[in-house]
This record gives C-alpha cells, structure tokens and sequence, in this order.
C-alpha cells in the first residue's frame, strides 16, 4: 500500500477511511508541521524525504510544483468531495495498482452528479 502525507487541510475522514484500507498516511498535524504556514513547495519536499506522496486538495499550487519538477515522491491532488467513502475508494483505486507514485501526479476528481 502506498504511504502518503496528507497536508494541513485534507479532511481527516478520508484519512481515517484510507488507513482502514491498508494506506500509511501521515497528517501534517501528527508530524508536528501544522498551523506554522510551511509553503507548498516545503511540504512536497518534506514529504519527498520521507518517501511519502503528498494527498491534497490543492490542486493549482501541486499541479504547478509537479510541472516545475517531477523529481518527487508523488501528488494526489482531490477535488473537495464531502462523500468522504467514495473519496477514499477513488484515491484507493487510482494508486492501488501502481507499482510506484514517484515522479507522478494523480487527479482524483468528484464524479459529476
């Protein structure tokens, strides 16, 4: 399963749900970093050292961090979906037969209702 960092604002339902599916993610909460405004891109390389792929609904800045340099851990970038299940299915689906998530950059999208 793929070991993930979920930055500040990504809701912790989708995290719990996704820990329950076997995923190591860790919150900037429990990795001390949180309410301290780190920049985007101090995240990315905070997660890239601990060979974790950033989980955020971030969308523009991660996909304009990955476009300027795709020597990461990975990017999973959500649109804000309150179904957190289905959230969590979608980002299990999307990463779980991928050998690796290094270098990549996954969009994981609200269906359209």
């Amino acid at each position: 399963m793929a070991r993930l960092y979920a930055d500040e604002q990504y809701p912790f339902p989708v995290v719990k749900l996704l820990r329950a599916l076997g995923h190591d993610v860790l919150r900037v909460q429990e990795a001390g970093k949180a309410n301290q405004k780190i920049p985007d891109d101090e995240v990315l390389a905070f997660a890239t050292s601990n060979d974790r792929a950033v989980l955020t609904i971030n969308r523009p800045d991660f996909i304009r961090l990955h476009r300027l340099n795709s020597d990461h851990a990975g990017i999973i970038v959500c649109t804000n979906d309150q179904n957190w299940e289905r959230q969590a299915t979608r980002i299990n689906e999307a990463i779980s037969t991928l050998e690796t998530l290094r270098g990549l950059l996954i969009r994981v999208n609200r269906p359209s209702e």
